[in-house]
């Protein structure tokens, strides 16, 4: 295994911006940067064994420093949407940035996607650390959280996450890929996904859950069998419409556990390259770019806890507190889908 880095360039501030290549024998990587804790490349073979990156993101590592999109970022403190921005703990509330209307979406402006992390090479892989105020963003305790990349020789890439606090805190990360298994930039409908979840945590036109959860038996969002992202994408139906596509979480426990589940199969027919994305997660957010400058042209698979959990307590709860260690694993296996 090969573990490379470089100098990208500088922040305003005059603080290195690094690039990251995590290389195994077969030739297959994994690239990363500091800024954000980014995932922003992902070098695989298709069935002719052609190594093509198949994470749509910049082609110069500085251009993430403006980015939009949470881009392969480390999303936090709180992956998605706290409705009012704002939650309760031990009788006291806490306000929050608005950067969503007037909630807050991934961790508000001063998100970790927003942070320089510091970093360690590992033997197959990279450390980055990060240490976020008390206050920061409105969030209370001094919060310490790691991530680890490790990549294998089978070319599965495992991602842990890390977190101690010296106050009760909400901590909830994700990492924010967007995958075209393809390697282009050419629309996604016709990958096909798996999901087996038999239920999504239902939400209204704002993107706030309502604390229901809607079965998606008969409905659109049914990936208990495998189909492609294009059957249904364009349905004429009000939560499609609302959310410029799929942009729901999918429930895969009831209750938190760190048994590892699948999440998610998804399949590109050409290349024949297959993703299965497994995760300790409650839940997994089936995104398909709506709100990308070039929609449908990228799907992520963001595990996570269920957005506005702090507001519904029946939730799987991602409360922190001090003397507890949040840990929390999701692995993404890339390997090639023939028909049996």
């Amino acid at each position: 295994m090969k573990v490379i880095h470089e100098i990208a360039g500088y922040t305003a501030m005059g603080e290195p911006v690094f690039y990251f290549k995590v290389v195994n024998a077969s030739g297959a990587w994994v690239g990363f940067t500091n800024w954000g804790a980014r995932w922003i490349e992902a070098g695989v073979p298709d069935s002719e064994g052609r190594l093509t990156d198949v994470i749509t993101g910049y082609d110069n590592p500085m251009e993430y420093l403006s980015d939009t999109y949470y881009m392969g970022a480390t999303v936090g403190r709180f992956a998605n949407r706290i409705a009012n921005a704002s939650f309760l703990i031990d009788g006291l509330t806490y306000r929050l940035e608005t950067n969503d209307g007037r909630h807050t979406n991934h961790g508000g402006y001063s998100g970790f996607h927003q942070r320089l992390w510091k970093w360690e090479k590992l033997a197959d892989g990279i450390c980055f650390m990060l240490a976020s105020p008390d206050g920061d963003g409105g969030y209370p305790g001094n919060l310490e959280v790691t991530v680890e990349y490790r990549w294998s020789e089978c070319n599965e890439l495992s991602v842990d996450y890390f977190g101690v606090s010296d106050k009760p805190t909400y901590l909830n990360m994700t990492n924010h890929a967007y995958f075209n298994l393809s390697g282009t930039k050419e629309k996604i409908l016709s990958h096909s996904l798996y999901i087996p979840a038999q239920k999504i945590v239902e939400i209204n036109a704002g993107f706030i859950p309502t604390g229901m959860v809607t079965p998606v038996a008969g409905t659109p969002f049914d990936f208990t069998c495998r189909k492609q992202l294009g059957e249904d994408i364009y349905t004429d139906n009000q939560q499609l419409r609302d959310n410029r596509g799929y942009n729901h979480c999918y429930i895969l426990k009831e209750q938190p556990s760190h048994d590892m589940v699948l999440a998610a199969c998804l399949c590109e027919p050409v290349s024949k390259r297959r993703l299965t994305v497994m995760t300790d997660l409650p839940g997994v957010l089936l995104y398909t770019a709506g709100y990308y400058e070039s929609p449908d042209t990228a799907v992520c698979l963001e595990t996570q806890f269920f957005p506005d959990t702090p507001s519904h307590p029946h939730f799987p709860s991602c409360l922190l507190r001090p003397g507890n260690e949040y840990r929390q694993r999701t692995v993404y296996r890339f390997d090639l889908d023939f028909p049996e």
